[in-house]
């Protein structure tokens, strides 16, 4: 089994070059399209997605949705730009910041980048200029006398003096869609919405936005937030984060190893094997074309520990090995033939546990899982050519005075007699003698730990990725302090059923039927002519238009002429009603769900058609707040609606409602972009529409950034918890096929439960979110608590053969097997608290989780294994006589 190493042993320069050129292999993979493309064409170069939206399917019915209504409403994803001014006494509303607001609005209207990321004149992405929601470029609507408006612009030129600056307030104040959405309610502050072509543009933008900003001087603060904005930055920072905090992790893990160890030149080996192994995966990874996410983005995070893992097992064995043989070759087979088997399934379920992922309907959560698991093989494989063939490189000089005897002769410690073999020997001890006392705190520690797992909130929002401080979070807390809200999410509204001339012809036979005259009722007899081989509703409408209309034309007196005249106006209100958000019922329904959405506290503003009729409807009689209110028919709807499309912005209307009227949009504001508050909108909205009647048969259905994360959140809980449980039943079956027992393979799985249950328990416990790199940790868990516990039991059962007695066994087991654990949690465990310097709080998250894991993983295998082996110890050395004699 050990043929692998002892190949590298006897031919270790050949083993370094082949791993030295499959490294250059994958740089020239990974650099090379970005470098040369024409020279290789071939190559996928490095594509990086921080979108969430792709945590789903491109197939995913939700997703499908969105996009739809995306199309079918024109509207994009935003960049919001704040502006806040505390000091003057009238706000930004002063004339030197509105005139910085207006340039800066014209700057952003020129903001287009081309596919190579830079500015040109042939455009590719950036801003929509038609659609940017800023005070140049937003209508007001001022009464015109008795029935007429004029639609004027908001500040059409900057302002001369603070009185005009202040009237721009004054006029927007006016205006629903544009109070607390444009102008926050305390005139402090203007909010300029920005859309863009896609996401993957926002942060360029929100650069060309930031430059021009540098240059004012007007003593305002201007922050840019948004989703897109902090899902593009992520994207930026992830890569300045992975060169940072990782290379510090190794920096600490080396000089912890070398705490251990003494000899800087041997545990470079470790270091070679964890970068060797990222490398590897990361190169196959952008070689294979799949996109550096924010899940791969943590790839090399999780592959170094576990990269390290065994190579520490191979030192520390050597380390205590090496003075009893002084040779390299010998103390390398001794060592390789104890730990060959445990490696191999370490190695085994690790893969196992993030292979898994795959089986995840999240995307990036599949590529993840894939390959951290290949990263976890070539690891494997690095470990016992690389580490064997390293030393065998190594001079024999510089092994002169290396090992547990020769530290200890030095009064270095370290090996048997050293303070560490004394603290571990009183472990070992402590487990034995109080194995009782041990196993209750455990199964307690399981008790209080169910409850804090019951605590557990699923939560993520890609703004709180980045740490307090961060100029993002900076400036969402700003802006949601000061308006609506910068969380977009979207409800639409659809009547039921279909839309054709069938329904059409159901409402025109009703308002005929109520008209009752001789004229309505031969009219309604030629419906069924009309209807017939027509789907189009305008068609059938306009059959039966024609029919009254000639029938006008020979109207013999006034009092036919009338009767005609009144069919005419009934199929005018079929028309009407026909088109569903044009009926006064069915807008007051609406009004209705803004107000009980209002009442949430979630919800900052909504935005939606019967705030377009309210406001016509008022300027057209006189300005009168007491006509702030829904016309009392289709037809006062209609002509409002009519009135609007004349303003500067007529496209504006069809973002809130559909061409055919039959479907409305709610364009929902939030001051917090946390799942658990867009679900209780949700709950909110459900229970609304289950409580309330609707005039008509609508559905209703969300979309939206803030929605999707809410989907993808719910499908990665599901996904992780089905992925974990496969797994554990995978690893459950390796174990017992490794020891050839069940109860054994159920004891290994005992530090991971523990150490699962305990870290989630705390988990609900503090408070944390539930979110995605608290979602992985399952994975993390089952890989490394089982990495210990297999060394333990593999090396304890082949103690127990050798010896026959498991209180001598277990005094054994504490000696080297159980310092190579008790190194490996200590140089992993505090290996990796760099991370928690970062800016970025998913990395941080898997600072401190990865250390916990590790730590408790350590404690419950060092405690937990030998409490329960003595405990149960008839259970697993199972015992017979024959022949007069006891065997195990």
């Amino acid at each position: 089994m050990s043929y692998l190493s002892e190949r590298s042993s006897d031919h270790p320069k050949a083993v370094v070059w082949m791993i030295g050129v499959f490294c250059a292999v994958m740089v020239v993979l990974v650099a090379a399209p970005s470098l040369a493309p024409s020279v290789f064409p071939y190559l996928n170069g490095l594509k990086v997605d921080t979108d969430p939206e792709n945590m789903l399917s491109e197939t995913e019915p939700v997703r499908v949705y969105h996009n739809e209504m995306k199309a079918a409403f024109a509207l994009h994803d935003l960049i919001v730009v704040g502006v806040a001014n505390e000091t003057h006494e009238s706000g930004v509303f002063n004339a030197d910041t509105l005139k910085n607001v207006y340039a800066l609005t014209e700057l952003a209207e020129t903001v287009r980048f081309s596919s190579a990321g830079g500015e040109t004149d042939a455009e590719t992405g950036g801003v929509i200029a038609v659609d940017i929601i800023a005070p140049s470029t937003v209508d007001i609507i001022e009464q015109a006398g008795p029935g007429a408006v004029s639609f004027n612009w908001l500040m059409a030129a900057p302002p001369a003096t603070d009185d005009e600056a202040v009237l721009v307030r004054e006029k927007a104040a006016r205006m629903p869609m544009l109070n607390e959405t444009l102008v926050s309610g305390d005139g402090e502050a203007i909010a300029l919405y920005i859309p863009i072509t896609s996401k993957d543009v926002s942060y360029r933008v929100a650069r060309a936005l930031k430059k021009k900003i540098a240059t004012f001087t007007d003593g305002s603060d201007y922050h840019i937030t948004g989703l897109p904005v902090a899902q593009d930055q992520f994207g930026v920072e992830m890569f300045r984060q992975m060169a940072i905090s990782a290379p510090a992790a190794m920096v600490l893990i080396f000089i912890l190893m070398w705490l251990f160890f003494r000899q800087w030149s041997l545990i470079v080996s470790p270091m070679l094997v964890a970068v060797a192994a990222v490398i590897g995966a990361m190169g196959l990874l952008v070689a294979t074309g799949a996109t550096v996410h924010i899940m791969s983005s943590m790839i090399p995070i999780f592959v170094m520990p576990i990269a390290v893992l065994d190579a520490v097992h191979i030192l520390s064995d050597f380390y205590d090995r090496y003075p009893q043989y002084c040779d390299r070759r010998k103390t390398l087979t001794h060592v390789m033939d104890e730990l060959w088997t445990p490696m191999v399934f370490t190695t085994l379920t690790t893969c196992a546990g993030f292979a898994s992922l795959a089986f995840t309907p999240i995307p990036p959560v599949q590529v993840f899982g894939v390959f951290v698991a290949f990263g976890v093989f070539l690891a494997w494989l690095f470990t016992v050519t690389l580490v064997p063939a390293y030393i065998m490189l190594m001079p024999q000089r510089s092994l002169e005075r290396f090992g547990a005897g020769a530290q200890r002769a030095s009064g270095a410690g370290g090996g048997d007699e050293g303070p560490l073999g004394a603290f571990l020997r009183g472990v070992g001890a402590l487990a034995v003698a109080q194995h009782k006392a041990i196993i209750v705190i455990f199964l307690g520690a399981l008790v209080a730990a169910g409850y804090g797992v019951s605590k557990i909130q699923i939560n993520d929002n890609p703004v709180k990725w980045f740490a307090a401080d961060h100029e993002i979070r900076v400036a969402d807390r700003a802006l949601n302090e000061k308006f609506a809200g910068t969380y977009m999410a979207y409800l639409t509204l659809t009547a039921a059923g279909e839309d054709d001339a069938g329904a059409l012809a159901d409402e025109a036979g009703r308002i005929l039927k109520d008209l009752g005259t001789p004229a309505a009722v031969e009219t309604a007899a030629k419906i069924p002519g009309a209807l017939a081989g027509v789907k189009d509703k305008e068609a059938f409408l306009a059959a039966l238009e024609r029919f009254a209309d000639d029938k006008l034309a020979d109207a013999s007196d006034d009092a036919a002429w009338e009767a005609w005249d009144d069919v005419l106006l009934a199929l005018d209100r079929a028309r009407l009603q026909a088109d569903i958000f044009k009926r006064p019922d069915v807008l007051a329904f609406v009004e209705g769900l803004q107000a009980h959405l209002q009442a949430t506290g979630l919800v900052g503003k909504s935005n939606a058609l019967p705030d377009v009729v309210k406001t016509v409807h008022r300027e057209l009689l006189l300005g009168d707040e007491a006509a702030y209110r829904l016309p009392e028919t289709a037809a006062g709807v209609a002509q409002t609606l009519i009135t609007y499309q004349n303003s500067h912005r007529p496209q504006d209307l069809f973002k809130l409602v559909t061409p055919d009227y039959r479907t409305a949009n709610l364009w929902i504001q939030m001051k917090s972009g946390d799942n658990v508050d867009m679900n209780t909108v949700i709950e909110a909205v459900d229970a609304y529409m289950a409580e309330t009647a609707a005039p008509v048969a609508l559905t209703h259905d969300w979309f939206g950034l803030t929605y999707i994360n809410v989907v993808w959140q719910d499908k990665m809980v599901s996904g992780m918890l089905s992925a974990f449980l496969g797994s554990f039943i995978i690893v459950l079956l390796l174990m017992t096929l490794l020891f050839r027992s069940f109860a054994w393979g159920l004891l290994s799985l005992a530090p991971l439960m523990v150490t699962i249950a305990v870290i989630y328990g705390v988990i609900g416990f503090i408070g944390k979110d539930y979110d995605m790199p608290v979602a992985v940790l399952s994975a993390l868990s089952l890989g490394l608590a089982v990495d210990y516990a297999i060394h333990f039991n593999a090396r304890s059962r082949r103690l127990h053969k050798k010896i026959g007695d498991w209180p001598d066994a277990a005094r054994a087991a504490f000696g080297e097997p159980a310092r190579a654990i008790f190194r490996n949690v200590v140089v992993i465990g505090a290996g990796f608290l760099p991370l928690l310097l970062a800016p970025l709080t998913p990395y941080r998250t898997v600072g401190v989780f990865i250390s916990a894991i590790l730590v408790l993983a350590g404690v419950t295998t060092l405690l937990g294994l030998p409490a329960i082996i003595t405990a149960f110890d008839g259970v697993f050395f199972f015992r017979k006589k024959r022949k007069g004699k006891t065997h195990a």
